[in-house]
C-alpha cells in the first residue's frame, strides 16, 4: 500500500508538535518540515529535530532561509523582545509573512513528494495577534494551493490541515497530554536566557505558562523568570 504522506511544519515548539502527532494518529506517515530563517530562538531547532525523531518523521528537512536579511521583527533583527506581558495589537515578534512563506515551502515539497496534505500548528484563541494564524488565512491559502500547482489544476488538490486553530492552550497542553506527547522536548520561548532555559517572561513563555496552569497540568518547563 503507499503511504498516507503529509508534510507537517515542525517549528520545535508545543504547537508544531501536537500538530504533527495529531497528523501521525490520523494514519499520515510524515515528512517533517522545519526552518531555520536564522531566528533568535535557534534553540528551537534542535527542538525540532528531537520531536520529528520522537514522531517517526520518515523525513526530516531544516531548510535555510535567512529571514535575518530582511529583518523586521524582534526574532530576525537587533529589536528587544517585549517583556512585559501579553498585549494588544500585533507585537514585534511578528516575523512579515513568516506562515505564507513556510507553507509555501511545504507545499511545494508536498507536490514534489505526491503528498496532497499539510499540517501547520496555528490556533487563533490564545496567541499573539498575528494575522497568519486566523482561519481565514488557512482557508485562503488552500484555494491559493489548489491554483498554483499543477497537481491542483490536474484535479489532485491540497488540504491545509490546521487542527489547532479553535484550541486554547489549555486544550493543547490537554491534548498533548492525551496524546502522551513529552512536552518537555519542546521548545517555546522567543528569547532564550542563559543555560538554555526559557525567559519566562516573552508573549510565548507567558501563554505557554497560562496554558499548563488552567489546564491543570504539571508544567515540563525550565523557566529563567516565573512567568
Amino acid at each position: 500500500m503507499t503511504p498516507r504522506l503529509a508534510v507537517a511544519l515542525v517549528s520545535g515548539g508545543l504547537d508544531s508538535m501536537v500538530s504533527a502527532a495529531i497528523a501521525r494518529e490520523q494514519g499520515f506517515t510524515l515528512l517533517a518540515l522545519s526552518i531555520d530563517y536564522n531566528q533568535r530562538h535557534q534553540i528551537e531547532l534542535a527542538a525540532a529535530r528531537r520531536i520529528a525523531a520522537a514522531l517517526g518523521a520518515v523525513r526530516h528537512v531544516v531548510l535555510p532561509l535567512d529571514l535575518s536579511a530582511f529583518g523586521g521583527s524582534a526574532l530576525t533583527a537587533d529589536i528587544a523582545v517585549p517583556k512585559d506581558g501579553v498585549g494588544e495589537g500585533i507585537p514585534v515578534t511578528y516575523v512579515p509573512a513568516r506562515n505564507t512563506i513556510f507553507l509555501s515551502l511545504a507545499l511545494g515539497w508536498a507536490e514534489a513528494a505526491g503528498a496532497r496534505d499539510l499540517f501547520i500548528g496555528v490556533n487563533a484563541l490564545d496567541y499573539s495577534g498575528y494575522p497568519d494564524c486566523r482561519p481565514e488565512f488557512i482557508a485562503a491559502f488552500e484555494g491559493l494551493a489548489e491554483l498554483a500547482t499543477k497537481a491542483g489544476v490536474e484535479g489532485a488538490p491540497f488540504r491545509i490541515h490546521a487542527p489547532l486553530q479553535s484550541m486554547s492552550k489549555a486544550d493543547i497542553a490537554r491534548e498533548a497530554d492525551r496524546l502522551g506527547l513529552d512536552a518537555g522536548m519542546s521548545w517555546s520561548c522567543y528569547d532564550p536566557a542563559p543555560g538554555g532555559v526559557h525567559c519566562g517572561l516573552c508573549d510565548s513563555c507567558r501563554l505557554r505558562a497560562r496554558g499548563y496552569a488552567e489546564a491543570g497540568l504539571a508544567d515540563p518547563t525550565v523557566y529563567a523568570a516565573q512567568p
